[in-house]
């Protein structure tokens, strides 16, 4: 069916001003199957169904707008983590700022490298992974991602790996606009943590693609960073095996417009899926967390858990599904989006789903939406605490279910010590 004049007039306009990166014979065929992607599909519009809740303009015109650098005054999150610290500058690898790209069980390259190579692993994953997660819903950023990615990482751990990955984001250009592409493959038995932080650019589109074989273990930990005019759309793409686990936890704080979608499928049985985030929002700010879950096995387990503090008419979305499909017997699928309003200003927008197609599941969803316990607030006061401190400890109680789902304890200390001063400032 021909696209309305209108995206077509649009997406033509976005590509026009692109340059697909060259590259092997694989990645070529990869990044022109994406290409059609997008052209077939047109880059989302605001009367899309999975976007009516947000306006994609920002994220899919020809130019980025422009954002405003910040100088942080705080350390970087994660610096008391010992870790294998890769930087991103603008988008662009900046190999001075890096340490060595190699570790015990772990091999790292960059995308540019791997794809220039007639063969390599990453054949089987890079884009395969998008594809099939653009059914049923149409993900067209993701696909432009892929046709379009100058820079990123393919990262292959064969066993236990005892350091976490870092990837630092740094965002140095007031108009950059920066594409970034990440393939991951996590072999049976193995481990991995990926951590990730930074604003990356004033426009970020990145796309994650996660392959976790039978037993293997991947956890994601993500800061989104505090440059408040940036703009995001990240997209993580994961496959499961049996016994496998992936867990990912996000704490945005600050931006203008965020949209981070999860695109989970789990083919192996008892795989075990998390996805938690946990943001705060003041003012001009939009947030829009979109997860689906396919449970295409036996005896698997997946949970959604997402809090949203939103103050000064920052606004808050929420789009996750369960698909449970026919024979996927004994699954577990829990889903929980929560936002905390902290005026009368701010609005939380939920879109909770679930579709099952096999007899012998437990599934359940819930949202809600409220401010601050009035009488949880009393009694604090009552205690000597003043009122900002007291909404304060509240907020957090408020966060902690999604924070808890990180299974690090000095990770966790870290997302809450970041929590604790964006409250604190705002305080002030």
């Amino acid at each position: 069916m021909a696209l309305p004049k209108a995206k077509l007039d649009a997406t033509e306009a976005r590509l026009a001003s692109m340059t697909r990166p060259e590259g092997g014979a694989w990645a070529t065929a990869a990044r022109e199957a994406a290409l059609g992607r997008v052209r077939d599909m047109g880059l989302p519009a605001r009367r899309d169904e999975y976007w009516k809740f947000t306006n994609p303009e920002s994220l899919v015109q020809a130019e980025a707008p422009l954002a405003a650098l910040f100088e942080a005054d705080e350390a970087p999150i994660f610096d008391e983590i010992d870790r294998l610290r890769i930087v991103f500058v603008d988008g662009v690898f900046d190999a001075d700022a890096s340490d060595d790209l190699t570790g015990e069980n772990l091999s790292i390259e960059r995308l540019v490298d791997a794809a220039a190579s007639d063969i390599h692993w990453a054949k089987d994953l890079y884009g395969v992974l998008e594809t099939a997660g653009q059914t049923p819903v149409q993900r067209p950023l993701a696909a432009l991602n892929t046709a379009y990615a100058t820079d990123g990482l393919v990262i292959h751990a064969t066993g236990p790996v005892s350091k976490p990955v870092s990837l630092i984001y740094q965002h140095r250009s007031e108009s950059s606009d920066a594409i970034l592409h990440h393939v991951v493959k996590v072999e049976a038995g193995a481990s991995l943590t990926l951590l990730e932080n930074g604003p990356a650019a004033a426009r970020f589109n990145k796309v994650m693609e996660v392959d976790v074989a039978d037993t293997g273990t991947f956890h994601h930990v993500r800061a989104q960073g505090r440059d408040h005019e940036r703009r995001a759309a990240t997209h993580i793409f994961a496959r499961l095996g049996t016994e496998s686990v992936f867990k990912s936890f996000t704490l945005t704080a600050n931006g203008v417009m965020t949209r981070n979608e999860c695109v989970i499928e789990l083919t192996g049985d008892d795989a075990v899926a998390h996805v938690a985030g946990a943001c705060l929002g003041d003012g001009d700010f939009h947030h829009d967390d979109t997860v689906f879950i396919t449970h295409d096995a036996e005896r698997c387990e997946s949970r959604q858990v997402f809090k949203k503090v939103l103050r000064n008419g920052a606004t808050g979305v929420f789009q996750g599904k369960i698909l449970v499909k026919p024979g996927a017997q004994k699954t577990d699928g829990y889903q929980i989006s929560q936002s905390l309003l902290l005026d009368d200003d701010s609005q939380f927008l939920a879109k909770p789903e679930l579709e099952i197609y096999a007899d012998d599941v437990a599934c359940s969803h819930g949202s809600t939406s409220g401010a601050i316990d009035e009488e949880a607030l009393f009694y604090l006061r009552s205690r000597g605490l003043p009122e900002g401190i007291a909404t304060d400890l509240l907020t957090l109680a408020f966060l902690a279910e999604a924070v808890l789902e990180i299974e690090d304890e000095a990770l966790q200390d870290a997302i809450v010590s970041r929590i604790e001063g964006w409250l604190a400032r705002r305080r002030g």
